[in-house]
């Protein structure tokens, strides 16, 4: 298994570890701990796709597996939000409904032999997001109850919600020959 599959490893390994904290309310700084592992999770993201692409050690086990394991965390963080007050159900719905979207895309295109890659405004979503969650998680911790510190947390979950809708629609409308085919 090479480096950056080893990263994807550790992300996916991490998962758990961000659930316990977020859960764990009698651990004093428990969103604290949270936070710090959902960025380290993230990081990783970032750091096992330069290093695949650097180094030409993209596999198909990196293609199928990285962007699962990012689906989980973020996923796990969003369904933490609903009941924590970050985020309404129907805001989650519609994020999870794009993942399914483009992942069932990608699914139709790869029995194709097409692959489609992540474009700029899937990026900028995906970054976006994990500021957002990020961001929440530090404001659980430090700045609960503070009226500027919510207006943030809103302004970045309506500008993911905002790139999570873009992007679905740009997948949608750059592969609308692909879903015409579909049969």
């Amino acid at each position: 298994m090479n480096l950056p599959n080893k990263l994807t490893m550790l992300r996916i390994l991490l998962i758990p570890v961000f659930m316990v904290f977020v859960e764990l309310d009698s651990l004093p700084g428990h969103m604290l701990w949270a936070f710090a592992v959902f960025v380290a999770a993230s990081l990783t993201d970032m750091i096992d796709g330069k290093i695949a692409r650097k180094y030409n050690l993209i596999t198909d086990f990196g293609k199928f597996m990285d962007p699962l394991a990012d689906k989980i965390l973020v996923t796990a963080a969003l369904v933490y939000f609903i009941p924590r007050g970050l985020a309404p159900a129907w805001v989650v719905i519609l994020i999870l409904a794009r993942e399914f979207l483009v992942t069932s895309l990608r699914l139709i295109a790869a029995g194709k032999g097409i692959v489609i890659a992540a474009d700029r405004w899937g990026k900028y979503k995906t970054a976006t997001t994990m500021v957002w969650i990020a961001y929440a998680l530090l404001m659980q911790h430090f700045w609960i109850g503070v009226p500027a510190a919510w207006a943030l947390h809103v302004a970045l979950m309506v500008l993911s919600l905002g790139l999570t809708l873009l992007s679905g629609a740009n997948y949608l409308w750059k592969n609308r020959a692909l879903i015409a085919q579909a049969k």
